[in-house]
């Protein structure tokens, strides 16, 4: 993976310019820690970091192709999965490529198609390219939003960056959060509205879109969008044709000139990718698969069961790491690691975040990367296939609002009375939710069961996988470590995306079409699991030690956090000599100790982004 950076500026000679734009580069030094690239043209700048994981010599970025004697040039930041497919379209048109890498294969689609080439690409990415002949950048984000895209337009500039932070170095955008800025980080995070960048006039290229750029203003598309048919295939053909998706896109996915391994908790989705990438290195003679999972210290001591995390990981990942025979390595971390790593987890992230969630991620990556440089995760399938609590607790299912985040009261409460009145968070959260509901693509004659099923699937792509996707790309990016997911091949999200909702339930279990489809390749007690999240601390000297940090910021009076906070309820919640609540405000794992650290989080992001909130 990469960092990219840009700058269009239509009055400025920008080759005069490059010190800002190296800056902004060097902010996404560990997305890329392997080669530094810039290019300059009057009126555009590219900035590009990048890791080195396909053609070590022929991917250097930027890069530049001709055709009939006018330049077109690209940054790129992703994986294409299916760059051998179009290599060969393309040699069969007639290009000629210079090396294996995909950035070239990528460069030449849009050569070949135009803008249309985005429909070609099986993949994650966000590129850009400047068109020489057309004088345009040509802008685009991959269909599910696994890599980041922001930008900013300032008069005649518009800027772009693979990370807030990137934006923030360059002097014309401010840290600066507005009533929706506020409304975002107090009443969404750690979601965030797609498309919205938090900071004033900040945004995101939504997920599925492309920009154009010209003089004339900026032109936006979108190229990819779900669509709601009626699902003919039986049981027996759909479960065939998701375990041919689902072994294809895992396939596709372990292609690489650097070490590939997979992250294994013991749950379905992650013990299927390994179960594919074990038999995937064994047939094609690549030596052992190595496996990863994480845990805490004395995790096992202080476990207590839940209905979000209803059994430990470590029994069920030696049951998968001995059945498929690989090389097994279990990451332990402390208490005193995971409080420490939270503040580099907001800088990871530039927002304040899934408190010890992200923390423990980054740790975990940063571990990783001491042996491998790409891994294969887990991620998207219980958006996709239906595998959290909400798609089956008719509280949750119609609660009327984001179901990972019924808790929207209480979190109002914790805001300081004038900016509650000012953000009014109930109502904006009322807002978002609905104008989702608006974008659902439905079915004519659909019955209203189906359809209330169908508006919970599309939530939770657009919103939930989102968030842990940010989450997965933040984390391992800031450890220089690439994260693939097999599970967000938009060739499974849109099939999946019509199947009914009995047969994805398929033997009334959660995700049982997944299950039926991936019969014979995992022991029955693993393909048969219950769902369990990604694994969090229960020790309780966590609980004590963000405890401790929070209220240290309440008693310290240049706090940046207390204007903005109900300061007695929140002393309130953190002097209680109550058992820290068990029940989740964000998602399944954030509970009363993730509170604490998220509001520290909030404390350290306040200071060092040196945020200011205006009307």
């Amino acid at each position: 993976m990469c960092g990219i950076v840009g700058w269009i500026d239509w009055e400025k000679d920008l080759s005069q310019e490059r010190h800002i734009l190296q800056e902004m580069t060097r902010c996404l030094t560990n997305r890329g820690p392997d080669a530094e690239g810039f290019w300059f043209a009057p009126n555009a700048a590219f900035g590009h970091r990048r890791l080195v994981v396909v053609d070590p010599a022929g991917g250097q970025q930027p890069m530049t192709a001709f055709q009939n004697g006018y330049a077109c040039t690209i940054i790129y930041n992703g994986e294409l999965y299916n760059t051998e497919d179009l290599r060969a379209e393309l040699l069969a048109a007639g290009h000629t490529f210079q090396s294996r890498s995909d950035t070239e294969v990528l460069l030449h689609s849009y050569l070949e198609w135009g803008g249309e080439c985005t429909s070609r690409l099986n993949g994650i990415f966000a590129f850009a390219i400047w068109d020489e002949r057309l004088q345009r950048l040509f802008l685009a984000r991959d269909r599910m939003g696994v890599k980041p895209l922001f930008y900013a337009q300032r008069g005649c500039s518009f800027l772009f960056a693979s990370e807030l932070k990137s934006l923030l170095a360059h002097p014309d955008v401010k840290p600066v959060l507005t009533r929706e800025g506020v409304a975002e980080v107090f009443a969404i995070s750690p979601a965030r509205t797609p498309g919205h960048g938090v900071f004033r006039d900040v945004h995101e290229v939504r997920p599925g879109c492309s920009f154009i750029v010209t003089r004339d203003g900026v032109k936006k598309q979108q190229y990819w969008r779900l669509e709601s048919l009626p699902h003919t295939d039986s049981v027996e053909e759909t479960a065939a044709r998701v375990r041919e998706l689902v072994t294809d896109s895992i396939h596709r996915q372990l292609v690489a000139d650097v070490p590939v391994s997979t992250l294994l908790s013991g749950g379905l989705d992650s013990s299927i990718i390994t179960a594919v990438a074990a038999e995937s290195f064994k047939r094609d003679g690549r030596g052992t698969l190595h496996t990863y999972s994480i845990d805490y210290v004395d995790n096992s001591r202080h476990f207590q069961a839940s209905t979000f995390q209803p059994n430990e990981d470590a029994p069920f990942v030696k049951i998968v790491s001995d059945y498929l025979g690989t090389q097994h390595h279990n990451i332990v971390f402390d208490t005193d690691d995971l409080i420490a790593a939270l503040k580099t987890a907001t800088l990871a992230r530039d927002l304040p975040g899934m408190a010890d969630v992200d923390a423990s991620l980054y740790l975990f990556c940063r571990e990783i990367k001491k042996e491998t440089t790409v891994v294969l995760s887990g991620e998207c399938a219980d958006e996709v296939f239906g595998g959290y609590p909400w798609f089956h607790r008719e509280d949750m299912l119609n609660a009327g609002t984001f179901p990972w985040a019924r808790a929207t009261k209480e979190r109002a409460s914790w805001l300081a009375p004038e900016l509650r009145e000012w953000v009014r968070p109930e109502e904006y959260v009322v807002m978002r939710y609905e104008q989702t509901l608006d974008e659902v693509p439905q079915l004519p004659g659909e019955n209203p069961f189906e359809a209330r099923r169908r508006e919970m699937f599309y939530l939770n792509i657009t919103w939930f996988m989102n968030t842990l996707l940010d989450r997965k790309d933040r984390m391992s990016m800031a450890a220089s470590l690439e994260a693939r997911v097999p599970f967000c091949d938009h060739r499974i999200v849109e099939y999946v995306w019509n199947i009914p909702w009995e047969m994805k339930t398929y033997g009334n279990r959660e995700k049982g079409i997944l299950r039926k489809a991936m019969e014979g390749i995992l022991p029955d007690e693993v393909l048969y699991r219950k769902k369990s999240p990604y694994p969090k601390t229960h020790n309780p000297s966590y609980t004590e030690g963000v405890r401790a940090w929070l209220l240290d910021i309440l008693n310290d009076p240049s706090s940046p956090l207390l204007p903005l906070i109900d300061v007695p309820t929140i002393r309130r919640i953190a002097e209680s000599d109550a058992q820290a609540s068990s029940i989740p405000f964000f998602g399944q794992l954030m509970s009363t100790p993730q509170l604490f650290a998220f509001l520290g989080q909030l404390d350290f992001w306040l200071r060092e982004y040196r945020v200011s909130i205006e009307a």
